[in-house]
């Protein structure tokens, strides 16, 4: 006489259930804490030593969330090299990110806004490597007037723009950027002694805002304040110029609705201001 065996299926109970959850959800984290890693770093490439180090996991882990992130084309790696860098997957999602929030369509209220109350034209600058560049203006009916010439890049250690965002990367960042490229003059009052920029940037930091009285173009005075994003990075710069004869008495009553106005760009890009 034959015996049928008789199939059990055993649950889990919810308290593993509960577990085996949580540790998806930390396993997604991590993964998520890595890929965020590169788009902060300011470096095109990382290490699996450097993001275990940054992030507090061991190099094993950083390997299998790099395994599993390179699946997905989110991570690629230099096979000769061995150092790990966003993939076209990532790209993709910046640029969906970036055509939902177009930093030129936000700050644009703000700068007819500035022009119109402060009577002088007003530029919104952003980073673009190891300078920076005009993106679009706003410039007030006046005969005599300061106008910028967009897309073209310049050297983040002359003038009010480029200074507000020098003055917000980090030291180690500011170091590497002056030991590529030196203190250009501009014009004869570009700062040129390394020592005397960095006691400016801490200014910069304290109050707020920077200054420039002909730094990047003879005859012309002008504020910046920097505008931050959703992780408190530095990005972009706005800023208020005009003829150094007829701004520069103005520098300072101007410089708390340029502060505000940046703020409020910043606000919009998720920066919370702390």
């Amino acid at each position: 006489m034959s015996r049928n065996a008789t199939s059990r299926t055993v649950s889990a109970s919810p308290a593993e259930e509960g577990e085996g959850q949580s540790r998806s959800i930390a396993a997604v984290e991590r993964a998520m804490d890595v890929l965020l890693l590169f788009g902060r770093s300011g470096r095109p490439d990382l290490g699996v030593t450097e993001i275990a180090t940054e992030l507090g996991l061991t190099k094993a882990a950083v390997h299998r969330i790099l395994t599993a992130l390179r699946s997905r084309d989110l991570i690629t790696v230099d096979t000769v090299t061995r150092r790990y860098a966003l993939g076209h997957a990532a790209i993709a999602l910046g640029r969906a990110y970036l055509a939902r929030m177009d930093l030129r369509a936000l700050a644009a209220p703000e700068l007819r806004r500035l022009a119109q109350q402060l009577g002088e034209t007003a530029t919104l600058s952003i980073r673009r490597g190891d300078t920076r560049l005009y993106v679009d203006q706003v410039v007030p009916p006046h005969e005599l007037r300061v106008e910028v010439s967009l897309g073209i890049p310049y050297p983040l250690h002359a003038g009010s723009s480029s200074k507000a965002i020098l003055a917000f990367l980090d030291e180690a960042e500011v170091g590497a950027l002056l030991g590529r490229h030196g203190l250009e003059a501009l014009t004869d009052r570009t700062i040129v002694d390394e020592e005397r920029l960095r006691k400016e940037l801490a200014t910069i930091r304290k109050r707020g805002y920077a200054s420039s009285q002909g730094e990047r173009q003879e005859g012309t005075a002008s504020i910046a304040a920097p505008v931050f994003d959703h992780d408190g990075r530095v990005i972009a710069a706005l800023s208020v110029a005009g003829p150094l004869t007829r701004f520069r008495p103005r520098l300072a009553e101007c410089a708390p609705p340029l502060m505000e106005a940046a703020a409020r760009v910043s606000g919009k890009l998720g920066h919370g201001g702390g």
